[in-house]
């Protein structure tokens, strides 16, 4: 088959704006990347924002995820000021007197679409509960494939106000809907402390996350179609023309809602540049990789190293992992065939303390059971679950809360996998927000085919 070429450049932005030549030029010069060409940029060193690139959107309290916010083109929650965009959330009172607010978002549609590059994004996150700044790319025309998620959509940077120490870097896809995420965390400090660089590198068959240069997820397995109809050819969505929004949510789903402890003076959202790069030429002879489902142990566990007969490292997302969120404090070592996790606090989510065995295969149509052993230091609870991190986190075994004892127990679950292949499926041991931080002991973990 002969090989398509994509031109890079000017050709690809003219498809979106018709033309590029009216728009200023960057007022500070933008450094050169290697095998990339400077497609545009925003600098921020006006006073104020540039409508030739950017649009301020305008929209209800509630619009989405159950957000409080409405998004205004008020000066007051957007403007720029000393080479930054910044974006504002400001909290007031409605004519009864209850809480209201207002904050900014400034996307690209229909002004500077791209299809393929490099966006590197230097920005300062706020802190604070409920805070919610994100940056993010939408399709110009979210029609084309279907209304989200279907028409796909990449999420560049999204932090959470009251755990300013990570991350994300997602994509959205598919019907039904899926999603990748990769997480970045900090050694030490926060993103709200300083700038730091963001950025993605999206190719028609790959998608790569970096934050201050560091890569920490790739993505090149996705798909879409509309129910009923076969899949699009790979790699819809995501070969169609793109734009960037910036925005600082206030509330919503994810984050929840803003408190007392809540610094609205100081809820600020800035971003140092914007600038989009793209190679002269992409190869858009792409197909999607064939699914390699991990294998089972010599002894049939899809669970690897589920005796803890080797002492792996818990921060690697290989076998074993283990991870903190929303206030939980803790650590997990494996010693002796025992997984112990002891916790100084156990956070406001039961996935605050949480031990996950990443990428199982689950093949649709079959059973499988889950067998451990556990307890405690003292009598307290554990939820357990397999999930679906990929598939809008479903759950192929529901959550299911065990009571521990001091003494092991053997633990034993069957559950049958309805849904498509997963081959991103997820065990979990869930140890936060149940009311002990009571130190827990795992063994013998396995997961295997009953038929």
């Amino acid at each position: 088959m002969k090989t398509k070429k994509l031109l890079a450049g000017a050709l690809i932005l003219a498809m979106a704006t018709g033309c590029l030549s009216g728009c200023a030029a960057p007022k500070t010069e933008t450094p050169q990347i290697d095998g990339y060409n400077l497609l545009w940029s925003d600098e921020f060193d006006g006073n104020k924002l540039d409508e030739t690139k950017w649009n301020k959107e305008l929209r209800e309290p509630g619009w989405t995820n159950n957000e409080l916010q409405e998004y205004t083109d008020s000066e007051q929650n957007i403007y720029v000021k000393d080479g930054c965009l910044n974006i504002k959330a400001i909290k007031t009172t409605d004519e009864n007197g209850n809480d209201y607010y207002t904050s900014g978002k400034v996307q690209g549609q229909n002004k500077t679409d791209f299809m393929y590059g490099k966006v590197v994004i230097s920005a300062k996150v706020p802190e604070g509960q409920g805070l919610w700044p994100a940056l993010w790319m939408m399709p110009k025309d979210e029609s084309y494939y279907g209304q989200w998620p279907k028409c796909g959509e990449i999420d560049i940077m999204e932090v959470l106000g009251n755990q300013t120490n990570i991350a994300y870097g997602t994509v959205h896809y598919g019907e039904p809907h899926a999603e990748q995420q990769g997480i970045y965390t900090l050694d030490s400090g926060s993103f709200a402390d300083e700038f730091h660089e963001y950025s993605i590198e999206w190719e028609p068959g790959e998608m790569r996350w970096y934050i201050d240069g560091n890569l920490y997820n790739t993505v090149n397995d996705w798909y879409t179609k509309v129910d009923g109809e076969e899949m699009k050819d790979y790699p819809a969505p995501f070969n169609q023309l793109f734009f960037i929004q910036m925005n600082l949510a206030v509330g919503g789903d994810w984050p929840g809602n803003p408190d007392e402890t809540t610094d609205f003076d100081n809820a600020v959202f800035q971003i140092d540049y914007v600038r989009v790069y793209q190679k002269a030429e992409y190869d858009t002879n792409v197909t999607r990789p064939e699914q390699e489902f991990r294998g089972t142990t010599s002894d049939g566990n899809l669970i690897w190293n589920g005796d803890f007969s080797e002492a792996e490292p818990l921060d690697d997302e290989e076998n074993w992992f283990f991870l903190l969120f929303y206030n939980g404090e803790g650590a997990a070592e494996i010693k002796d065939g025992e997984m112990i996790i002891t916790s100084s606090a156990c956070g406001t989510e039961e996935y605050s303390v949480q031990l996950v065995q990443p990428d199982l295969p689950l093949i649709q149509g079959t059973t499988y059971k889950l067998t451990f052993e556990a307890c405690a230091a003292e009598d307290r609870t554990m939820i357990i679950a397999v999930t679906a991190p990929n598939v809008g986190w479903i759950r192929y075994l529901k959550d299911t809360k065990i009571d521990l004892t001091t003494d092991y127990q053997e633990f034993e679950f069957e559950f049958t996998m309805n849904d498509a292949d997963d081959n991103y499926g997820r065990l979990e041991f869930n140890m936060g927000a149940q009311g002990s931080t009571a130190t827990i002991y795992i063994k013998n973990v396995r997961i295997e085919i009953v038929e």
